[in-house]
């Protein structure tokens, strides 16, 4: 897939015999309402590319955005979020070139493919076969290990490929049938198709039964409901006596990966809560989640990562001293934030390659990303932008004197992204300004070889790990016997 992107306007093209399927949201003559607010899809003829009138083929609905496209030779795969759950459908090509009405994708006849209700990861796999009808996508969830499935698009079927193999789990987990997903689909206001009806039961495993995943709608600062995904053991977690972690990022239109991940069971069976906030800056039900949540609105993300947090405290899910953050690049911004803003909130935080020092690192245009960063969190030389950065700024706003969570910091030499320096300066500022208590548990941890991404392997990513959960227990005095 091809992207033009210039300032807040995106164009992706798909070609399909004769046509281009742009995905955009530029403003259209007979569809002002969508631009600049969500993506919608439009086509034209080749030789009409230049042209202002494409047509656009279809409105997604209430509720709904496209998230992205893919073409293949008989079916238009369109990735969708209808209130904040993620779907996938498949509409048979070709559409009809004479229609000149917009259509609603349900005039379409489209298929949508089966997914558990409570998946919070849906991901496109290896689909490099252009003739092809069979559609492989890899699902996940907090409680379902990773599955790939392929959706027959032309049969309107789907198969089991493979499941992840969890070692030490739970012997109870349960085997989930089609007609059970297919079920999930009616309570997001979808029909079941008459083919779906027919198909083969299909098995995966989940662990629901072992682990509750719960989403609950949290109220910000200025009454916008803010999901938060909650995961923990009804067997060993305790009411308001159980540590908990809360992980956020909030930056770039980016959604909070909640996927599975086996490294997590030793931390819930031991009572554990483990929680995701999906802050306004990352990826949402619409466009505009990004949009109120960035440049002078950044303050939106920090408040409700922060209301996300009391949440859990005052819910009785995390013990009101043993509350802990985690964050990575950007996310570090959002904590680091919450940290100055209410450092009595949490009793630990990690903060990985972290972006510290955004006010400094802006007026610097020589670094690589700087002008790019401009349009996700201001240019601070504009004054009113300048000083919503300083407002926030991690580095800028570390409070004189007084008492700071334990934090361990792990940063990269050869980090091309976020500099090495941001980490470095950020513990030697918290370190000379907090008590002498304090100060001795901020941790600075620097690789010196790897860079923004880490390095591959799984033995080292275990050791990292470890390392990151051996803080956490320590900092926060948890037993783990």
């Amino acid at each position: 897939m091809a992207c033009k992107e210039y300032m807040s306007v995106k164009y992706f093209l798909e070609h399909h015999f004769g046509f281009f399927y742009i995905l955009t949201n530029a403003p259209m003559k007979e569809n002002i309402k969508c631009s600049h607010e969500g993506l919608y899809l439009a086509r034209c003829r080749v030789g009409d590319i230049q042209s202002t009138t494409w047509q656009n083929i279809f409105y997604p609905g209430k509720d709904t955005c496209i998230q992205d496209v893919d073409i293949f030779n008989g079916h238009l795969v369109l990735f969708l979020n209808k209130d904040g759950f993620p779907m996938i459908c498949s509409i048979d090509l070709p559409i009809n070139v004479e229609c000149k009405h917009q259509m609603l994708i349900e005039d379409l006849n489209p298929w949508f493919f089966p997914i558990p209700s409570n998946s919070c990861s849906v991901e496109p796999g290896s689909n490099l076969d252009f003739m092809s009808s069979v559609y492989r996508v890899v699902l996940s969830s907090p409680v379902i290990p990773d599955v790939i499935i392929d959706y027959d698009m032309a049969r309107r079927t789907f198969s089991i490929v493979q499941q992840e193999e969890v070692l030490g789990a739970p012997s109870n987990a349960r085997s989930r049938s089609s007609g059970y997903e297919l079920d999930t689909l009616q309570h997001r206001g979808i029909e079941k198709d008459a083919k779906d009806k027919n198909v083969e039961l299909e098995r995966w495993k989940d662990f629901s039964s072992t682990y509750c995943c719960e989403r609950k709608e949290v109220i910000s600062h200025d009454g916008i409901q803010v999901p938060l995904t909650i995961l923990y053991s009804p067997k060993a977690w305790k009411s308001s006596q159980s540590p908990g972690i809360l992980h956020g990022y909030g930056a770039y239109g980016e959604v909070l990966d909640k996927s599975w991940r086996a490294d997590r069971l030793s931390l819930l069976d031991r009572g554990w809560v483990i929680a995701f906030a999906d802050v306004r800056g990352g990826g949402g039900d619409d466009h505009s989640w990004h949009k109120t949540g960035n440049g002078l609105f950044k303050q939106n993300s920090i408040h409700d990562f922060v209301s996300c947090g009391k949440y859990l405290i005052d819910e009785g899910y995390v013990q009101r001293d043993q509350l802990s953050a985690i964050g990575v690049s950007a996310g570090c911004l959002l904590i680091g934030a919450a940290l100055n803003m209410y450092p009595n909130l949490f009793r630990a935080a990690i903060l990985k390659v972290p972006f510290l020092d955004i006010l400094n690192s802006l007026l610097d245009p020589s670094l690589p990303l700087t002008m790019l960063d401009y349009e996700e969190f201001g240019n601070p030389g504009i004054k009113s932008e300048f000083e919503c950065i300083s407002s926030y700024c991690p580095y800028k706003n570390i409070r004189p004197r007084g008492c700071h969570p334990s934090v361990l910091v792990t940063a990269s030499f050869n980090d091309s992204r976020v500099g090495v320096w941001e980490a470095a300066k950020w513990v030697a500022k918290v370190r000379d300004s907090a008590c002498s208590s304090c100060s001795r548990s901020v941790i600075l941890k620097t690789n010196m070889s790897r860079g923004h991404f880490g390095e591959g392997g799984r033995y080292i990513q275990c050791e990292e790990l470890a390392y990151d959960y051996a803080f956490l227990v320590k900092a926060m005095g948890v037993d783990m016997n």
